[in-house]
C-alpha cells in the first residue's frame, strides 16, 4: 500500500515538474516575443532621442534589414539602432561592410 502510495506521489510530481516546464518555456517564449516588438516600435522614436546627433525629421525609417537612413547636408548614413546587449544580424554586418568598403551606388530609374 505504501509503495503505492508512493508511485501515485512520484506519477503526480513528475507531472507537475513537466507541466511547469513547458509552461516556463511558454512564457519566456512570449517575453522574447515581446521584447523583439518593443525594440521594433521603440526604434521609430530613436531619432527623437536627445542622443542622436542628427536632424531626426530628415531620418527616414526603413525597418529592415536596416532601421533608417539619415540624410544629412554632407552625407547619406545608414542607421541601426541598437539596445541593451542587442548584436547585429549578420545581414546588417554584411551590409555595413559594403558600405565601409564603398559598395554603394546610386541608379535612377524611369518608368515611361
Amino acid at each position: 500500500m505504501l509503495e503505492l502510495v508512493l508511485l501515485v506521489l512520484v506519477i503526480i510530481l513528475a507531472y507537475l515538474y513537466y507541466t511547469s516546464l513547458r509552461k516556463i518555456s511558454s512564457i519566456s517564449s512570449e517575453k522574447q516575443s515581446l521584447s523583439v516588438k518593443y525594440g521594433k516600435m521603440s526604434e521609430q522614436f530613436f531619432p527623437f532621442l536627445e542622443k542622436y546627433n542628427h536632424d531626426p525629421q530628415s531620418f527616414r525609417f526603413i525597418g529592415t534589414p536596416i532601421d533608417g537612413v539619415q540624410f544629412d547636408d554632407d552625407k547619406i548614413i545608414f542607421v541601426e539602432f541598437k539596445s541593451g546587449s542587442s548584436q547585429m544580424t549578420e545581414k546588417q554586418k554584411k551590409i555595413k561592410s559594403l558600405v565601409e568598403n564603398g559598395k554603394v551606388s546610386f541608379e535612377e530609374v524611369r518608368i515611361k
